[in-house]
């Protein structure tokens, strides 16, 4: 049976936050029109073992060296047969009943939608209550780990920016579709659960790595795909901002994190040139009036 679904998961080193995923979304696994495809990048904690003796069927993609998680998310795309692409993070499962049915019936509903975003709820608990007044609606953007593709959709932008590493590669796709009339949109009625504590996770030892990729994947951006008068604005707004509510306030790590993507940006400078996809002033006018991603859901009091 032709697959209708493709579920893909990227992951490294988070065996225990996999196995947990795999479970609670083993039903869907199990269904005769999803096929499953998981990218070990580079894992040292035998994770590429543990799916090869519990899930055989999983298509199993192992880097012995890691490549990151866009160049991983863009293998995993180019393998998908399917009509529909499901992306989620190897700490994020399903709450909603019968998440791929509501997902394919969207789709046909809305013939201009090549994305949905999920509803998500972030903590390490899960939430009280999934009941919200949230429609859907279209949305600029979209979360990676938590989102599905029309496959005709991706296969008419050029993919994921592999050299941004990890983060922004989501914006640099919405900027793409938009560009090709393609619209994203916010599901609601598909709750998932991203099993991380956001508090905690300044304090992790990668803090200053992700605020370093995510400026200058964010100033990447804003050279690629802005109009040119918008840029020196954006740019300094960006950089104040982190000094005011970083910097000044003691974190150095974030200093730190501002002056090496300074760098990267300068070490960019090809890649942004060979990518840039401007928009006009009227284009950006018009994308701006679109929704804001709608990332965190909580539930209503």
């Amino acid at each position: 049976m032709q697959a209708t679904f493709t579920i893909i998961i990227t992951t490294k080193n988070r065996l225990e936050d996999l196995k947990f995923t795999l479970e609670q979304i083993s039903s869907l696994l199990a269904l005769p029109n999803v096929s499953t495809l998981i990218c070990d990048d580079g894992s040292t904690d035998a994770t590429s073992e543990f799916i090869q003796k519990n899930y055989p069927n999983i298509h199993l993609i192992q880097h012995q060296k890691s490549l990151g998680l866009i160049a991983s998310r863009n293998e995993l795309m180019s393998l998908v047969q399917s009509d529909y692409a499901i992306s989620i993070d190897d700490d994020l499962h399903f709450l909603s009943e019968q998440p791929l049915h509501q997902i394919e019936q969207y789709f046909q509903q809305n013939p201009k939608c090549g994305l949905v975003g999920f509803r998500i709820f972030w903590s390490k608990q899960p939430p009280l209550s999934q009941q919200t007044s949230d429609v859907s609606l279209r949305m600029k953007s979209f979360a990676g780990g938590a989102h599905a593709w029309r496959m005709s959709a991706w296969r008419a932008i050029s993919g994921y920016p592999a050299w941004f590493v990890f983060h922004g590669e989501e914006d640099f796709a919405a900027y793409e579709l938009f560009k090709k009339d393609i619209e994203i949109h916010y599901l609601p009625s598909v709750l998932v659960h991203h099993r991380v504590d956001l508090k905690a996770r300044k304090n992790n030892a990668d803090y200053a790595i992700r605020l370093r990729r995510s400026l200058r994947s964010g100033w990447s951006l804003y050279l690629m795909f802005f109009p040119m008068n918008r840029i020196p604005r954006l740019l300094a707004y960006s950089i104040w901002m982190q000094l005011k509510s970083r910097v000044f306030k003691g974190d150095y790590r974030a200093l730190k994190a501002l002056i090496l993507a300074g760098f990267d940006l300068i070490t960019f400078g090809p890649k942004i040139i060979k990518n840039a996809n401007r928009l006009s002033e009227k284009e950006y006018q018009e994308f701006e009036k679109i929704e804001n991603i709608r990332l965190y859901w909580k539930p209503e009091k």
